[in-house]
């Protein structure tokens, strides 16, 4: 007859420190496997600081988060739906950041946003400070404050402010903060010429703020941004 070995208590406690000894070892190697990728993602991750891109893409954002937080801090019938849309804006910039190597949710307003290529070489002139939104105008009006409602048509609006892109779908148009809806307004890239005219639909955070369909007609190929713009009220 052939006798089963039994383990002495000491063995047996042996062998456990030696098997989570192992585990442990597995574990930390695959967390310092963990934190070198995510150090090597952040290194590699743009700011607006650092990219035209990521730039006009952190503007925009946080252009649509600034019209948000005015429907919240004056509300009317429609502030929910238009808060809805424009929170499906945010997100669609949040995965155009990520395809494009920049900080996902990271938020400017107006020229906040620096471009170092232009920063760097341009002479101060030449690029126009971005003028905030009128104070006076509550978001959930109609577009009729500050001085640009009642400018005469063909006359230049908006003067040094930037442009960008809303993220919005659908036909070419604006939305503005100054102007109702109905009104039209040509927005000319001073950079490479090219215009477009478009009629506001509804009511954004900014002077001039354009759908996507919109700025790819005047905007430089890799750009989200417009530092110099004409904007023109033609109707």
């Amino acid at each position: 007859m052939s006798r089963r070995r039994s383990l002495g208590p000491k063995k047996k406690i042996a062998l456990l420190v030696s098997a989570a000894a192992v585990a442990g070892a597995g574990a930390f190697a695959m967390a310092s496997t963990s934190n070198a990728s995510q150090d090597e993602q952040n290194a590699n991750t743009l700011s607006a600081g650092d990219s035209t891109v990521c730039a006009g893409l952190a503007t925009a954002f946080g252009n649509n988060e600034k019209f948000i937080e005015g429907q919240k801090t004056n509300p009317d019938a429609q502030s929910a739906a238009r808060i809805a849309n424009r929170e499906a804006v945010l997100a669609q910039i949040k995965v155009q950041q990520q395809a494009s190597g920049c900080v996902v949710g990271e938020s400017a307003q107006d020229s906040q946003a620096t471009q170092p290529s232009q920063a760097a070489s341009a002479p101060a002139a030449s690029a126009p400070a971005a003028s905030a939104p009128a104070a006076s105008a509550p978001a959930g009006n109609t577009g009729n404050a500050g001085n640009g409602g009642g400018a005469a048509s063909g006359q230049q609006v908006c003067n040094g402010s930037t442009v960008t892109l809303s993220g919005e779908g659908g036909a070419p148009a604006a939305s503005s903060n100054q102007f109702p809806a109905g009104t039209k307004l040509k927005v000319t890239n001073l950079d490479n010429n090219k215009s477009t005219t478009v009629e506001v639909t509804s009511v954004s955070g900014s002077c001039a703020l354009l759908n996507n369909a919109a700025f790819e007609l005047v905007r430089e190929p890799g750009k989200f941004l417009i530092r110099r713009a004409l904007i023109e009220k033609v109707g």
